[in-house]
């Protein structure tokens, strides 16, 4: 007799939102801006580019509620606000990284699988 089929949207539902957080752009932007250790807003702002201050906002809350980033206002005037990766965030850098140099390395053959692809389909159409 067969096994059940596997739901496989039931058995990822676990790791679904937390897919979604790190496979986010900005999240792995922000990861890469804070590796070198705390940065201010205005820092990682620029240091991402294009992202907005609203974008940068809902990223940073949102990665400080998975415990990936830490908030830490200093008593100044005016306040300072300090972000930075915590011990969670810290261990996602290497498979971050990975991946990004993952893409580096296979850039060229994707670009190439790419046009063969248009170039098949275009033909097709």
């Amino acid at each position: 007799m067969l096994p059940e089929p596997v739901n496989l949207l039931e058995t990822c539902r676990p790791v679904r939102q937390i897919l979604a957080r790190i496979g986010d752009k900005w999240s792995v932007l922000i990861v890469m801006a804070l590796r070198g250790g705390p940065r201010r807003f205005n820092e990682i702002k620029r240091d991402v580019g294009t992202i907005s201050q609203r974008m940068l906002t809902l990223t940073l809350k949102g990665m400080e509620r998975d415990g990936l980033v830490r908030r830490t206002v200093l008593p100044s005037k005016p306040p300072r606000v300090d972000y930075e990766l915590t011990r969670l965030g810290h261990s996602l850098r290497e498979p971050v990284e990975r991946l990004g140099q993952w893409a580096i390395d296979n850039e060229a053959e994707i670009v190439r699988a790419q046009m063969a692809f248009d170039l098949r389909t275009d033909k097709a159409a």
